[in-house]
């Protein structure tokens, strides 16, 4: 918590004078998207409004807006967490996943060529940060590559919407007991996807982002699965 909280400090100059519960809520969930707040932490609005410097009323505010997407829960006379989430909403992420996805990808041959160069940027990350063994850092760069392949559908709400799902999608990584293993083979199949929809291979990428789907959410429900 206090390494989250110190992080939430250099986000004070995003705010400025006209800060909205609406501001705040963004920068908690790019930093739940990004690993730092863990699934069934406790939030303290002391810490994180002296982090922020932003009132209770505020704070309160950017709480219940999150709490609408399913990132925060309140639970009386206890304060706010972390949402843990299930394996029926892991599987209901994916279900999502597979519509915005899919629709990027074929929406892909319509796509500028800087769009593909942001995403190529994101593979690029990950590449980085796998061979300096820094594995939240790759899960973080994985976030950022689907986040920036939906941005091929052309649509600021959709664009919303996969940005949600993927903070949800940052609190089911936390159940890996070995990020390596999980995140590692993902880096190459990144590549792969990108580079099939450069090449307007579009009907092979679809299959690929299925198989990548399918493969990820399995890991992911396996692990919610209490072993014997």
């Amino acid at each position: 918590m206090d390494n989250a909280v110190a992080a939430l400090e250099h986000d004070r100059g995003r705010l400025g004078r006209s800060s909205t519960a609406e501001r705040v809520a963004d920068i908690l969930r790019d930093r739940i998207a990004e690993g730092l707040f863990a699934p069934g932490q406790r939030l303290s609005e002391e810490a994180i409004g002296a982090a922020l410097g932003v009132s209770r009323n505020t704070l309160r505010e950017a709480f219940r807006l999150l709490g609408h997407e399913r990132l925060l829960e309140h639970r009386l006379n206890r304060g706010v967490f972390v949402r843990v989430l299930s394996a029926e909403d892991v599987a209901d992420v994916y279900r999502v996943r597979r519509v915005i996805e899919g629709a990027a990808v074929r929406n892909s041959p319509r796509a500028a060529p800087e769009a593909f160069a942001a995403i190529r940027e994101t593979v690029a990350d990950a590449l980085r940060a796998a061979r300096e063994d820094r594995w939240q850092d790759v899960g973080t760069a994985n976030i950022r590559f689907h986040q920036t392949l939906v941005t091929l559908n052309g649509s600021p709400r959709l664009d919303e919407t996969m940005r949600q799902l993927l903070a949800e999608l940052r609190l089911v990584f936390h159940v890996m007991e070995n990020p390596r293993a999980f995140h590692e083979p993902f880096v190459a199949r990144n590549l792969e996807l990108l580079e099939l929809m450069e090449a307007g291979r579009v009907a092979e990428a679809e299959r690929a982002l299925e198989d990548y789907l399918d493969d990820a959410e399995r890991l992911l429900v396996r692990a919610y699965t209490p072993h014997p």
